[in-house]
């Protein structure tokens, strides 16, 4: 993600700027990752809060340490605007994005002049919505920009989190009819709490279906609620293999340990 900032007012007047939220180093922490458990790992490369030439550095560095598989996103809006802008020199969408990445893999550089320049090979993921992009008019409007994004050299999708599956079925049958045929890979969140059922819509702008929110509304603690969250995540889980998903992408937002159960029940 960006880093953030906010102005403090000092005591003589004057503005001081302050960070509330830090931008962590993305290659220094999947280099660790790599270098400690042996796993491959997928940095989410995004517009928001970086230029074309800090982008290209970035990619440059995760080429150099073998890290060949990047998630491509825009990245959301800063907390104080309510529509994204991008950065000076910097993308404005994804497909801008994507196609940085996939000139990099062609050996196209922002300086056209570089002799030292070699073709990347990275795999290009990018995001797809089951509920459409919240800032897309419709359905058919969102397909039309995805299949631009594949066009542009995506090799694979990771769907925004859905608590019915019915809806990353609809998605794939209706990207398969506009003739996308890369892999999509369905997202899963475990309900950890309460709250979830009204921050992540409000975040995410997805929908909640009725039988989870009841039974999550049942609980009378946070270590029932994540139970819920892990039985619900795990039945989504069976469903979509069966379905013949490709594999499953899991949002932890921070803390794992569902997930970890989830998973152990399939090993």
């Amino acid at each position: 993600h960006r880093e953030e900032f906010v102005y403090k007012k000092r005591t003589d007047g004057l503005l001081e700027r302050r960070a509330v939220r830090k931008r962590p180093g993305t290659v220094g922490i999947c280099a660790a990752i790599m270098n400690k458990y042996q796993v491959d790992t997928v940095p989410h490369i995004i517009c928001g809060g970086f230029s074309k030439e800090e982008t290209e550095n970035a990619l440059i560095d995760l080429d150099f340490l073998g890290i060949d598989n990047v998630l491509v996103l825009r990245g959301d809006p800063i907390k104080s605007e309510i529509y994204f802008a991008a950065e000076e020199d910097g993308h404005k969408y994804a497909s801008e994005l994507l196609g940085q990445v996939n000139e990099m893999n062609n050996g196209i550089y922002l300086d056209k002049e570089l002799k030292n320049s070699a073709p990347t090979n990275f795999c290009i993921g990018v995001a797809g919505y089951p509920e459409k992009h919240f800032e897309a008019p419709n359905m058919h409007s969102d397909i039309h920009f995805l299949k631009k994004k594949v066009e542009a050299g995506a090799d694979y999708i990771v769907t925004q989190m859905f608590f019915d599956n019915q809806q990353y079925f609809d998605f794939v049958n209706l990207c398969r009819e506009n003739d996308i045929t890369i892999p999509i890979i369905p997202g899963i969140k475990p309900i950890s709490t309460q709250k979830q059922l009204s921050l992540l819509p409000q975040r995410f702008h997805l929908n909640v279906p009725n039988p989870l929110v009841d039974e999550v509304l049942k609980c009378k603690t946070n270590e029932a609620v994540r139970q819920v969250g892990v039985e619900w995540a795990t039945q989504q889980t069976k469903e979509l293999i069966e379905f013949g998903a490709p594999c499953i992408h899991f949002y932890t937002m921070g803390k794992s340990d569902n997930v970890q159960k989830i998973v152990e029940g399939f090993a």
